[in-house]
């Protein structure tokens, strides 16, 4: 009895040892690819027609700190990342960008598939900072607070990390805007987001 509790305890130190060994925590920062979904305006001089327009997606960039529970086969991520993302509109004949900074929070857990090669996803949890579409003015998003997902595939070399991921809001969230001009126009935009995440960390 005493020799399995003995095995036991030793098991679960060289356990912990194995994962204190590479666990830690480090810095990120990248390049983001967003669209967020659909903007919907409605003209007044068209006698109230509501039109849709698609988002293009434009390039933003993060940073971030990140923590790391690192086990034999698998990891836990948690990441508290500022984010500043952009996408294009066609509003009456030109274009507008729509700017979103926000605070984001996943959580990760990742699997090694072979040498320094791994995949990962988990939830990401989202608060919205500010955000703006250009000419005209918009309302606070309905939730400052939102989830999606991130899922991804990486390769650790030593210290330094590079991965790509992709991210989709799951949670739905708009806000309103009118026109900068008196009867111009007034709409709602999707602001969950639909991006491209490409980072590089640095474990310290």
């Amino acid at each position: 009895m005493k020799r399995t509790i003995l095995m036991a305890v030793f098991a679960l130190g060289s356990l912990t040892a194995v994962a204190q060994s590479d666990s830690g925590f480090g810095i990120r920062a990248g390049l983001n690819y967003n669209q967020n979904g659909d903007l919907s305006f409605r003209q007044v001089q068209s006698a109230g027609e509501d039109l849709i327009s698609g988002s293009d997606g434009k390039v933003g960039f993060h940073v971030g700190v990140f923590g790391k529970l690192d086990f034999p086969k698998i990891y836990l991520k948690p990441e508290l990342v500022y984010t500043k993302t952009k996408s294009s509109y066609d509003v009456e004949g030109g274009t507008n960008d729509y700017d979103i900074s926000k605070l984001d929070l996943p959580v990760l857990l990742g699997y090694k598939i072979i040498g320094p090669l791994h995949i990962f996803a988990g939830p990401a949890f989202q608060y919205t900072l500010s955000n703006d579409l250009e000419d005209l003015q918009v309302e606070d998003v309905q939730n400052s607070f939102t989830v999606g997902a991130n899922f991804g595939v990486g390769l650790n070399l030593g210290n330094i990390g590079v991965d790509v991921r992709y991210e989709r809001g799951f949670s739905e969230n708009e806000a309103n805007f009118i026109g900068d001009n008196i009867a111009d126009i007034s709409g709602r935009v999707d602001s969950r987001p639909s991006q491209i995440i490409f980072a590089l960390s640095l474990k310290l």
